[in-house]
């Protein structure tokens, strides 16, 4: 298999992520590389003697989010079939759920087929000390290619190990939740309220309900100041 540095020559986009959005934009590219639908990018922070899964970067709908929560989050990233880089990735197939010797429920297993993750690939990222995993997955089982997984997962590694401050500070001190990140994100972007909105799959008041409790968590006077700090505190 080719060096990480041999795999990341010819994607630029790799060397060169400076904020969340770069990081956003990444793992787009690299969940479409490999034929998945969606991914995650998971910290596991011991916190007060409990290990707290903290979302760096995700496309997962909210509700999905939500409906999961963050301690099945935290069992997927760490769960049996979770493998390090160099080794053949095994999924959790949420039909064959009941049965991956108690990975999760009969009842979770189903909720995550509905919700859109059939089949979820769960990797460990070898950067410094921080404890990442990425998980990417498919509505339909199959789908996703295994070697290109683990050129992804190489990917993931090298490219992540260039930026551990925005690590860092993405898993301890992002204020924002998910939506508020998306919306700051969008707007920062130059989309209209309605156009976010669109983009989500919400209303426009829940667009600016969102980016409202964005600019009360950083103090600011207005979305511009908002998306300014966001920026410089590479949140987005």
């Amino acid at each position: 298999m080719s060096s990480p540095a041999a795999l990341l020559q010819s994607d630029t986009l790799g060397s060169r992520l400076t904020s969340r959005g770069d990081l956003t934009s990444f793992f787009m590219q690299l969940t479409a590389e490999i034929g998945a639908d969606s991914y995650m990018l998971v910290a596991i922070v011991h916190d007060q003697d409990r290990n707290d899964a903290r979302i760096v970067s995700s496309n997962w709908i909210f509700d999905a989010i939500e409906l999961t929560g963050k301690r099945l989050i935290a069992g997927l990233a760490q769960g049996a079939l979770t493998v390090a880089p160099g080794i053949r990735p095994r999924p959790l197939v949420a039909s064959h759920a009941p049965e991956a010797d108690g990975l999760i429920t009969g009842e979770e297993a189903r909720l995550l087929d509905v919700l859109g993750h059939a089949e979820i690939y769960s990797l460990r990222l070898n950067v410094g000390r921080q404890r990442l995993f990425a998980l990417f997955s498919a509505a339909t089982a199959g789908k996703i290619d295994q070697p290109a997984l683990m050129r992804a997962q190489l990917k993931c590694c090298y490219a992540l190990s260039h930026i551990p401050q925005l690590i860092a500070a993405a898993a301890m001190q992002d204020p924002l939740s998910d939506r508020e990140r998306e919306c700051l994100f969008w707007v920062s972007e130059g989309k209209t309220t309605d156009e976010v909105a669109v983009i989500l799959g919400v209303s426009s008041n829940t667009v600016n309900s969102y980016i409202t409790h964005a600019i009360q968590k950083f103090a600011a006077s207005n979305r511009a100041m908002a998306i300014a700090t966001a920026i410089r505190s590479g949140i987005i």
